[in-house]
């Protein structure tokens, strides 16, 4: 049942936006489960239900400038796809280089593939579980919130890690937890995401009987940490939360199983692209880079164009013709770029 409120913004967006899109979105808002409404990948809704790239994201902005959808900025780790940070406005994305702790690897951010742009139905629209974040159970968190919506995860994907995660526990703030655990020879990492911490333990050689000690401490403080050397044989991870919030220890083995499930993407709509689409432009103009951010780009294409014997022409109708017929000419070009995902500059076009 759709609110009257909801309803009336979907029959507005219907005034602007491809009734095929249209529909396929109020079906999305209305029938699909909460985590598809959390961190909507665009690129892949368009690809399912069989619309056109440019129309879906046109609609996905229309609906956004009525309320309908919140557009967040992801920075992405190029590695695992892990959301490393999140941003209401690409304007407060400052800083060019970024850690992954699970990765144990740094990089230079560019907003070619490593920015992602995606949407979540509002709250005033329909309330889901991803609007309370500290509220989901541990592996919802992983897929709506940890993991960008360029990971294609299978609907189960924690069956998929079952031999891969060792154990894993929800901690409250200020609260303590003890896990005993076997560790096999492999390389372990106690991973926490929502701070994104990460403790690796390098387990091999013989397996003992003697008792292996670790403590983790969770703060607002990420100390860079060294890895631990430790055999097979039980584990006693002791584990103290220090900050003001729930935190999602876990253990895993890294190996095959999280390598497969993670190496498997699909296209998401970049900072890039929406930067350079048209109807980004024309309804958030705005929302542009200021020119102390330095993000790179690094590749864009322009597309300049001259009007032939354009000086004659102005002498042959007249000002006033000859501008309308100029004006004409650019209206018919913008629209040809903006149809294949680029924006009109003044008198130039880039894509």
């Amino acid at each position: 049942m759709i609110a009257c409120e909801t309803q009336s913004l979907f029959n507005e967006l219907r005034q602007s936006v491809d009734p095929k899109a249209m529909d396929a979105i109020e079906r999305l808002v209305v029938e699909a489960p909460d985590h598809k409404l959390c961190r909507i990948n665009v690129l892949d809704f368009a690809s399912k239900v069989g619309l056109d790239e440019e129309r879906a994201i046109a609609a996905f902005l229309h609906a956004t400038q009525l309320g309908l959808f919140e557009l967040s900025w992801n920075v992405l780790c190029p590695a695992c796809g892990g959301v490393l940070n999140t941003h209401a406005t690409l304007r407060t994305v400052r800083r060019d280089e970024y850690v992954c702790e699970l990765c144990a690897a740094g990089f230079k951010l560019s907003l070619d593939e490593l920015v992602e742009v995606a949407f979540m139905v509002t709250a005033r629209v329909r309330r889901i579980a991803a609007h309370s974040p500290d509220t989901l159970p541990i592996w919802e968190y992983y897929r709506q919130i940890l993991w960008s919506s360029g990971v294609d995860l299978p609907e189960a994907f924690e069956e998929a890690l079952e031999n891969a995660i060792l154990d894993s526990v929800e901690l409250p703030a200020g609260e303590r937890a003890q896990l005993s655990l076997p560790l096999p020879a492999a390389y372990v990492v106690v991973f926490e995401p929502v701070i994104h911490a990460a403790q690796f333990l390098d387990v091999s050689g013989e397996p003992t009987s003697e008792r292996q000690n670790v403590s983790v401490v969770y703060n607002n403080v990420r100390a860079p940490t060294e890895t631990i050397r430790l055999r097979p044989g039980t584990l006693h991870l002791s584990l103290e939360n220090r900050t003001n919030f729930r935190i999602l220890p876990t253990v895993w083995v890294t190996g095959t199983a999280v390598h497969n499930l993670l190496a498997r993407r699909k296209p998401f709509l970049t900072a890039k692209r929406l930067l350079s689409n048209q109807t980004f432009r024309d309804l958030y103009g705005t929302e542009t880079l200021d020119v102390d951010q330095q993000l790179q780009i690094t590749s864009l294409t322009f597309l300049f164009t001259d009007l032939k014997g354009s000086t004659a022409l102005y002498r042959r109708l007249g000002d006033l013709a000859a501008y309308h017929l100029v004006r004409a000419h650019f209206h018919i070009l913008t629209r040809i770029v903006a149809a294949h995902g680029g924006q009109s500059c003044g008198r130039s076009v880039t894509r």
